[in-house]
């Protein structure tokens, strides 16, 4: 399989692209490739181009850049906005979410997060790599965390949420709130205006969230709440389904 890089630098037909010293690295020792050998380039911006290594040093490398192989892509519009879990558990998010399609991810620290302190540089790695392997032709953007508070005041109301109540219909329906009763995922993910662009999916932590947070967040005029089903979801767990449900009913999965 010819190996996949993701570099910064702008890619141009019969020019050449520096690689860093892990990617370099990478190549050489791990994938055993050497000068010669094919690989495939992409920035984000200026598509994928096709690329044939030209040196691999122990602290840099350069590959010709040939023939553009794909047109650059948009994804959809989706940001994930989730409560930071334990490190194995975020790792995952961050990969399987990048694969599904995410755009822009935002750490929401709420009263129940256990696990705060996130180090970003680590995450934007892993969506690196992620977008390298599934093939997409952007890097999905790792954001700051920010107070959940200080999300919803800042809140773009020209980008809807959807908000994963995890305590589902019974206990919504006791406080009620703008929308009422929680609606099962794909109904009411149908029944919303499938021509706006700009979307969010907001899951918690793994204690959930307060009943104050529940009731702001079902307050605003731009949320959607659904419901995950009838079991006990994992953090990790529902940010997955989420955002699966999400492109099964509104996302670029349906053009495929």
């Amino acid at each position: 399989m010819t190996p996949r890089l993701y570099i910064t630098a702008a890619l141009e037909t019969d020019t050449a692209a520096p690689l860093s010293q892990a990617q370099a690295h990478y190549l050489k020792n791990v994938l055993r490739r050497g000068e010669g050998d094919e690989l495939r380039l992409f920035n984000g911006r200026d598509g994928e181009f096709a690329g044939e290594i030209v040196a691999l040093k122990k602290k840099a490398g350069l590959v010709a850049v040939k023939a553009q192989t794909r047109m650059q892509e948009t994804g959809p519009d989706l940001t994930l906005c989730f409560a930071p879990v334990k490190r194995g558990p975020l790792e995952m998010i961050i990969q399987k979410a990048t694969e599904i399609g995410v755009a822009r991810f935002l750490p929401v620290i709420t009263e129940r997060t256990t696990a705060p302190k996130i180090n970003c540089e680590r995450l934007e790695a892993i969506a690196i790599e992620a977008a390298e392997q599934c093939g997409r032709m952007d890097v999905p953007i790792v954001a700051a965390p920010v107070k959940l508070e200080r999300m919803l005041d800042d809140w773009p109301t020209e980008q809807q949420l959807v908000f994963c109540d995890e305590a589902g219909d019974d206990e919504g329906a006791e406080w009620g709130g703008r929308h009422g009763r929680a609606a099962p995922a794909l109904e009411a993910l149908k029944t919303t205006n499938s021509k706006t662009h700009k979307w969010a999916v907001l899951t918690g932590p793994e204690g959930g969230f307060s009943f104050a947070e529940r009731n702001r967040i079902r307050a605003m005029a731009f949320v959607t709440p659904i419901t995950l089903g009838p079991r006990i979801l994992r953090a990790d767990t529902a940010a997955l389904a989420a955002l699966v449900l999400w492109q099964a009913a509104l996302g670029d999965w349906r053009r495929s």
